[in-house]
């Protein structure tokens, strides 16, 4: 069947506070904007008619409304373009300029016209885990996500807010990074997902304890 390639660089963009554009006002836009937001970017929509949850957003200033159809220039400023239109002259109108102006751009169901695709995520706190089939299969991408949904459940994020209260306290002390991995793999392979997904904070904090010093307890950490 070939050997591996990949068609798409895999990469996570952090978008806090960039102008993002979503072409659209209905479900999928909506969608959208609730992604960018979650994200930290500043999003503006440009659509004659929003979706009831998009008008919310709009009245709370949450996100700005241009309340017409998409023009030229309108990506003027624009980090990242989201077009969510069933109208193939304005789609591919957003793919041209976005291409001559070095802009990132996808449209919705269209990869032929854009230069990234949004993949198909699992989240869990500040786990990310990403699914993509290159536009391929977005039926098999779905169906690997809810496979991946019932296999890391919400204890991953509770597991990461340990991680990340524990590791910058481990490296200030200044160890050699043979200990701190030997230290950071005993609680990654340990019980420690079973016990938070039990809720036996007790046997957690004893661990953390055993494993990194008295002052590595859950009330000390923040958790």
């Amino acid at each position: 069947m070939g050997g591996e390639h990949l068609r798409y660089y895999p990469i996570n963009l952090d978008i806090k506070d960039k102008q993002c554009l979503v072409i659209g006002g209905g479900k999928v836009a909506q969608r959208k904007v609730e992604t960018l937001l979650s994200c930290g970017a500043r999003v503006r929509v440009v659509s004659p008619e929003l979706a009831p949850h998009l008008q919310g957003l709009a009245g709370e200033k949450k996100i700005t409304h241009a309340a017409r159809g998409y023009q030229s220039g309108d990506l003027n400023g624009v980090f990242l373009v989201v077009a969510c239109t069933d109208d193939p002259d304005v789609n591919t109108a957003v793919s041209s300029e976005a291409q001559r102006k070095n802009i990132l751009c996808n449209i919705v169901d269209k990869p032929d016209l854009c230069n990234f695709i949004v993949p198909s995520m699992v989240i869990r706190g500040d786990l990310l885990i990403t699914i993509s089939t290159a536009g391929r299969s977005p039926a098999l991408a779905k169906k690997l996500r809810q496979e991946l949904e019932d296999a890391y459940g919400r204890e991953y994020a509770d597991f990461l807010r340990i991680m990340g209260a524990v590791r910058p306290r481990v490296l200030a002390m200044g160890r050699p990074q043979s200990e701190n991995e030997a230290i950071f793999n005993r609680l990654v392979y340990s019980e420690l997902l079973d016990w938070i997904r039990a809720g036996d904070r007790v046997r957690i904090d004893r661990f953390l304890q055993e494993v990194l010093g008295p002052e590595f307890g859950l009330s000390v950490l923040g958790i």
